[in-house]
């Protein structure tokens, strides 16, 4: 099915004869094709559940590499301690409160960033993708901040916000604005022109041309960016909170640094790493919720 059809379809137009009633419509094979159907979808789920533990693969490998390392000796315990250790630290930092802790202050603060940034991308993005003027206004003012080194802003932000939490939300949230506002602003000017020449021809009203004609069409290109910005957002963050950081994860590996406490840090840094896959997935959980009407058109 087009993608000219299916926006007809979502707005309320009927593209295809009903079933039972065009020329040559035959109840049986239509009954095959429902009884198809489910098989469809089970195949569909297997091939998922078969691509999500492909993916543990390489990780679960690299982790029992790690160990046969560490237990032979070829990889000093001082410089990089063993997944075994690791477990007994990160077990005994949860027992004691300092991982729960630590987690939580590093989650809000990188929540608060990224909402700053999202909001400025979502507005800053409409407004250059849908208008020539912002484009021409805010666009090359955006080009210009993308170019900036996000981490060479750090003593600019301490002189400008000082060393309490200010400064590192804002490199969060400025870390979290460009690819958001990229990917935006590529999916709006990507609409298809037809689809808004068939809404005006529909006489749709703004919202029902936001709802089935610019929202299918921008929002695979959005999730794009939300990925991508997530990433982002942990990565500045972890710079961020070196930033004479009183609690958190950057906290709990400065001192265990200033303590030589490689298996505290590693900890610390698998931390970011888990928070940012487990962010990542739900973004992913919700693109396939919020693009399933792709696939059932592809199916069609």
């Amino acid at each position: 099915m087009s993608q000219t059809s299916m926006s007809l379809e979502r707005a309320g137009v009927r593209t295809t004869p009903a079933a039972g009633v065009g020329l040559g419509s035959d109840p049986k094979s239509t009954g095959l094709a429902g009884a198809a159907a489910p098989g469809r979808a089970g195949g569909a789920r297997s091939a998922r559940l078969r691509a999500a533990a492909l993916r543990w693969v390489s990780p679960l490998a690299l982790v029992v590499l790690w160990q046969v390392a560490s237990s032979t000796g070829l990889l000093d315990p001082k410089t990089l301690a063993s997944p075994a250790d690791l477990t007994v630290t990160a077990w005994e930092l949860t027992e004691s409160g300092k991982l729960t802790e630590a987690v939580l202050v590093s989650l809000q603060r990188a929540s608060l960033g990224f909402l700053i940034g999202a909001v400025a991308a979502v507005v800053l993005g409409v407004i250059t993708g849908l208008s020539r003027i912002g484009d021409a206004l805010v666009d090359p003012l955006m080009q210009m901040v993308r170019t900036i080194p996000l981490f060479g802003l750090v003593p600019l932000f301490i002189v400008w916000f000082g060393i309490k939490e200010e400064p590192k939300i804002y490199l969060v949230a400025l870390g979290v604005v460009i690819p958001l506002y990229l990917n935006l602003v590529a999916a709006l000017r990507s609409v298809d022109p037809e689809l808004l020449e068939l809404a005006t021809s529909l006489r749709l009203s703004t919202l029902e041309r936001v709802r089935h004609v610019m929202l299918p069409a921008v929002l695979p290109g959005a999730l794009v960016g939300l990925r991508q910005s997530l990433g982002v957002a942990w990565l500045a963050l972890i710079v961020a909170e070196q930033i004479n950081a009183g609690a958190g994860l950057g906290y709990l590996i400065n001192n265990a640094r200033d303590f030589l406490q490689t298996d505290v840090i590693v900890v610390g840094l698998l931390a970011y790493a888990v928070l940012g896959l487990i962010t990542d997935a739900l973004v992913r959980v919700l693109e396939r919720r919020a693009l399933r009407w792709r696939d059932e058109g592809v199916t069609a």
